[in-house]
Formats: C-alpha cells, sequence, structure tokens
C-alpha cells in the first residue's frame, strides 16, 4: 500500500473514531468534546487535502446516477461540518471563549441539528466506499475465503439490526426531526455501552448507503 493511501486511511479512521466521541458529549466533558471537535476540523481539512483530484474534477466529465449521489452526499455532509464549526465557535467556552452573547440558543439548535444529520450522512458516505473497504480488509487477510465473506456478511446484518434498534432506542430519530431540542445523557452508563450503541448505528448507515449503491448499480444496467 502506497504512503498516501495509508495517509486517507489513517485519517479516515481517526475521523470516524473523533465523531463517535464527539457524540458522546457531555460523557465524555465539554472540554473534550471541543477539543476533540478542533481535531475533527483538521482532519477533515486533510481529509479534503489528500481527495483534492475529486474537487478539482467536480465539473468535469459525465454525471452519472452515481455520480449525482455522491456528490449531492458530499456537499450535505460538508454543510453540516460547516454548520457545526461555525456555532461550535459560538457555543465554545475552553478553546475560543470568544464571548458571543445573542446567538447561543440558535448556535444550539445549529450544532444539535448539523451533529446528527452529519453523523447519519458521514454514515451513508461511508457505505459508498464499503467494498472497497471489505477488499482492503480482504488483502490483509492471508487466505481469503467464500466463508470468511458471508461470516462478515452475516455481522454486517447483525450490526445493521442492532443498529436500528439502537437508533430507536437512542432517539436519534427525534433529534434530526428536531422534535426534541434537547439531548439526554444517562451518567450511569458507562461511555463504552454508548459507543458502541453509536457504532451499530453507523453501521445501520453504512449498510443503507452501500445497497443503495449497489441499487443505483443495478439500476443503471436495466
Amino acid at each position: 500500500m502506497k504512503k498516501k493511501q495509508i495517509l486517507k486511511v489513517v485519517t479516515d479512521i481517526s475521523m470516524t473514531v473523533a465523531l463517535l466521541l464527539l457524540m458522546a458529549y457531555s460523557l465524555i466533558g465539554e472540554a473534550a468534546h471541543e477539543w476533540i471537535g478542533v481535531a475533527l476540523f483538521v482532519l477533515f481539512v486533510i481529509h479534503h487535502c489528500l481527495n483534492g483530484k475529486w474537487s478539482r474534477n467536480l465539473f468535469k466529465g459525465k454525471y452519472t446516477m452515481f455520480r449525482v449521489f455522491q456528490t449531492i452526499l458530499v456537499l450535505l455532509v460538508f454543510l453540516c461540518m460547516a454548520g457545526a464549526m461555525a456555532s461550535g465557535i459560538v457555543l465554545s467556552r475552553y478553546v475560543l471563549d470568544l464571548d458571543i452573547h445573542g446567538f447561543s440558543s440558535i448556535a444550539r439548535t445549529v450544532h444539535m441539528i448539523c451533529a446528527y444529520w452529519g453523523y447519519v450522512l458521514l454514515s451513508l458516505h461511508l457505505g459508498l466506499h464499503r467494498r472497497m473497504m471489505m477488499g482492503m480488509a480482504g488483502k490483509l487477510m492471508k487466505r481469503p475465503s467464500n466463508a470468511r465473506k458471508w461470516i462478515l456478511r452475516g455481522m454486517a446484518v447483525l450490526i445493521a439490526v442492532y443498529g436500528l434498534y439502537a437508533f430507536v432506542k437512542r432517539n436519534l430519530g427525534n433529534y434530526i426531526l428536531l422534535r426534541q431540542q434537547f439531548v439526554f445523557f444517562d451518567f450511569e452508563e458507562p461511555l463504552l455501552f454508548f459507543l458502541l450503541d453509536y457504532t451499530a448505528i453507523m453501521g445501520l448507515f453504512v449498510c443503507i448507503g452501500h445497497y443503495m449503491t449497489k441499487w443505483i448499480f443495478s439500476a443503471r444496467r436495466k
């Protein structure tokens, strides 16, 4: 694997871990949340620099159904990240502490909806590259086999099913639709259990993104 490819993988994994920790806002503490947010912003910039070719070719070439879907998804993710970062600056009390008054209520609402929609959209975006990730994982295995392939698929299904349960249990539907404007945290719950649930929710949307991609390609062949 080339050095640039390794850097891409490390950056993407770091972004995923940072995103999961950010969702545990009150469980990790406000100061940690802000510093991890700054780290995610830096990683986001590095990610786009490493994938600069995609951005430079945005207005070039033919737009297939998949490319349209991918581009819309990337733009929505960018808007969510920009909204979360901008509102985070207003709300910051540890990293910047700009003491901006009068916008806290609006910033809190924007931050919440951008964070939860961003989480869902980024998970869908990962699903677009699931085949590539599975291919890389397969290369790490000394003797990839059909049995292992089906075991991995079975595990993905189980994760997605539990992810749906966790999505409902954690009230994410209410958060992304702003039916509930304050996030509930159980402070007696171990952080690990929270992260496992959110990892499963991510797995659910990765699967949805993957099968949406398969549907787009199958529809294109017809």
